[in-house]
């Protein structure tokens, strides 16, 4: 149904923003927020390189639940403020992890995991849930994921809002 040429020769930024104009062809006027974060999933699993794991969590009450992704089986609930993910709900603040065996109190869903960055999803001051990316290299996210991140989170956060 979508066919998107994502083909920018290497240019991390040229890459993001490829990707948000793709996610916001695959999201607009859909009001199905798992929808829209699987599709979502699938063009970042699909687009960028090294990944083991793409996806998102959702806020349920008081914790973290598994939502859409790509790549291996998952925990299903993180508790706020436990491992990267939770880390990143806690604070709303973007957690880049070059080496998640020296973060403190990782969470190994996947043993294969190196590196991890976790944008926190937040709407009209509400914390949505966090887009959560793994890598099996160690330092593979840097500031330019983060902000490619970021900006895609930004675009999506009204459209999963519910």
């Amino acid at each position: 149904m979508y066919q998107f040429d994502i083909n920018t020769g290497g240019a991390k930024a040229e890459l993001y923003r490829e990707m948000l104009g793709a996610l916001d062809a695959l999201t607009a006027g859909e009001p199905d927020a798992i929808a829209n974060m699987a599709n979502a999933a699938a063009l970042i699993w699909e687009y960028l390189p090294d990944l083991n794991w793409s996806g998102f969590y959702r806020m349920v009450g008081d914790e973290l639940v598994l939502g859409p992704f790509q790549g291996k089986a998952a925990c299903i609930r993180i508790a706020l403020g436990s491992g990267v993910c939770g880390t990143a709900a806690a604070t709303r603040e973007t957690q880049l992890v070059a080496d998640v065996h020296a973060f403190p109190g990782h969470i190994a869903c996947d043993a294969a995991s190196a590196s991890e960055l976790v944008v926190p999803i937040v709407h009209d001051g509400r914390l949505i849930g966090v887009l959560d990316l793994d890598s099996p290299s160690p330092g593979r996210f840097d500031a330019e994921d983060a902000a490619g991140c970021e900006a895609l989170v930004r675009l999506l956060a009204p459209r999963i809002a519910g």
